[in-house]
Formats: structure tokens, sequence, C-alpha cells
């Protein structure tokens, strides 16, 4: 086939990627949710294992001390600054980075005591100020700020979590809201996880891309269901395996291309965004892996469980699709 790219399916047929996205799938994904929910739980328990043995590597947000952003006289010079800057933390943890272009440094220094704070800050201006044009930001925050951030950080989370649950439970069903919450939950430890295992610093950026990471894949979730509602309506005799695995390839085609171009952009901010917000973009592609995952192979097997033994459409449903009938319907 030239140079086009080609897939091999699960039945070893070959087609380019158009032609794939084209194609009406029957993959059947509700028979294997045995995987998926074991493969699911080894993410949430090595996450949380690696959560409470390893931690994470808490920005001075979270975890409190001194920011300061300064413009140099030359571009480069972190090493020089890092050799003049050390000597004057007393001890406590530097970082020094580009920020914005190579003349402009956030320097960052892990420091618990307010007064010990301002005395390394007097210190530093004094010692660097031959070689700063502008002491753009400084900034201290202290242990019981950065407490109270990380307590603020925790609500944050449970909240949109708390209102998400809500939001589909009204609009589908409690069985929808319980697998969708259950792949969220999934979604935000796994992303925590990550930034256990890498070291990566979690700071506000780190909490802004789990909580965008929660939207999408919550996105994501309700466009499944959406689906799901307007095929039990139209097919209201077919065992809902069958719907559920109809549904997903349906849509298929919507998530691998809103996947596909979200990670792109967020591959461009990985690499290219600088050290303020690569982070932020490194997570945020792990987020739409898991999250696409999650919408895909958690949220409906989870939905399945939770379901009456032998359960029809009318069981469960007919009170929902009465309530709130779906644009797609016809």
């Amino acid at each position: 086939m030239g140079q086009t790219q080609t897939f091999k399916l699960l039945r070893g047929d070959e087609m380019s990627f158009s032609q794939f996205l084209r194609k009406n799938h029957n993959l059947q994904f509700i028979k294997y949710r045995k995987w998926h929910v074991a493969l699911s739980l080894f993410v949430i328990i090595s996450s949380l294992s690696l959560y409470f043995i390893k931690g994470l590597h808490y920005g001075i947000d979270f975890a409190g001390g001194i920011v300061m952003e300064i413009e140099t006289n030359q571009p480069g010079q972190i090493g020089q600054m890092r050799d003049k800057i050390a000597p004057l933390t007393q001890g406590n943890e530097l970082t020094i980075q580009e920020f914005g272009g190579n003349a402009v440094l956030l320097v960052r220094i892990g420091v618990q005591n307010e007064g010990m704070a301002n005395q390394i800050i007097a210190n530093i201006k004094e010692n660097i100020k031959n070689d700063v044009t502008e002491f753009r930001r400084v900034e201290t925050v202290g242990a019981t700020i950065g407490s109270e951030l990380k307590q603020s950080a925790i609500y944050a989370i449970l909240g949109a979590l708390a209102l998400m649950l809500v939001y589909v439970w009204f609009r589908f069903e409690w069985q929808f809201g319980v697998g969708a919450i259950l792949a969220l939950f999934h979604d935000v430890v796994g992303t925590i996880g990550l930034f256990a295992l890498t070291g990566m610093e979690f700071n506000l950026v780190a909490l802004a891309a789990i909580l965008t990471i929660a939207g999408y894949s919550m996105n994501d979730t309700v466009v499944i269901y959406d689906r799901v509602r307007e095929n039990l309506q139209k097919y209201k005799q077919m065992p809902l395996d069958d719907i559920f695995n109809i549904s997903i390839n349906e849509t298929m085609s919507r998530t691998i291309l809103t996947s596909a171009t979200t990670f792109v952009s967020m591959i461009a901010l990985a690499i290219f965004g600088g050290s303020a917000i690569q982070d932020f973009g490194r997570a945020m592609c792990f987020g739409i892996i898991i999250g696409t995952y999650s919408s895909i192979a958690l949220a409906l097997p989870v939905v399945n469980v939770f379901r009456p033994k032998n359960a029809s459409y009318s069981d469960i449903f007919e009170k929902n699709t009465q309530k709130d009938q779906s644009p797609y319907s016809a």
C-alpha cells in the first residue's frame, strides 16, 4: 500500500489508518472486561503503593519556601548563579531553571522557617546584585500556607469528582455514575502515581493537570454513555453486553481522533514548552492515554457489574430515557 501507514486488526486484516477510522468495527471490549478491570486494579494499587512508600516531590507551593524570578546580565548563567547562591541556602534544597528566556531564571529554595527565608533572600540579593539587572519577583510561602494549599488541593479534586458524579447520576442512572467516578478515580490515582514514580515536582501546575485530565476523561466517558443511551432506545431487545460493544465501536473513531490531536498538542508542550509547563505537558500526555483507556475499557464494564442480574433495558433505563431523551434519537 505504498507509504500509507497500515494496521493489523485482531483477525489479521490490513488496512490504512483512514480506512480503520471509517470502518464499522466489532471489537469485543466487554468480553475482556475481567482483564481490563485487573489491569486497572494493578494501576491503582501500584500508584497508591508508590504514593505511600515513595511519596511525592512537593513543590514550594505545597512544601513552602522561596521563589525568586531574576533577570541576569547575560544569558546562560545557570551554573554561575548556582555557584553563587548554593552556599547561601544554609543547606536547603535549591533548584534553578530558565524561565521564559535564557537570561531569566527561576530560583526555588525549599526553606520552612520564615525568619531564615528572609535572611537567605537578603544574602542572595546582596551577593548577586552585580550579576542581575532586575529582581522581577520574590515570594515566600510559609509551611502553614503550603499545608493549607495542600488541603485545598485535596478538596478541589474531591469536589470535582463529587460534582461530576452528581452530573452523571442525574443525566443517566446511578450505575453510570458509579462507572464514571471509578474511571475518574483510576485516572487521578494513576496520574498521582506517575508523579510519585518519576519524581516530577507536584505543585499547583500538577494539580491543574490532574483536574484537566479528570475533565477530559469525563467528557470522553459521557460521549460513550450518550451513545449507549441512544442504542438502548434503538435496540430494546438486544442484550446489554452487545449494546455496550456497539456503542464503544461506534464512538471509536471520534475517540481516536480527539485523543490523537490532543496528545500531539501536549507532546509539543512537553518538549518545547519550557521548564515551567513541561511537567504539565508530560502529565497530560499520560492522562490522555489513561483517560481514553478508562472511558473505553473501565467505565462500561463497571456499569455491567452493578446492573441487576439478567436486567433488561426497561429494568434499569426506562425511567432515564423518559426523563431525558438523547439528542441523537430518531
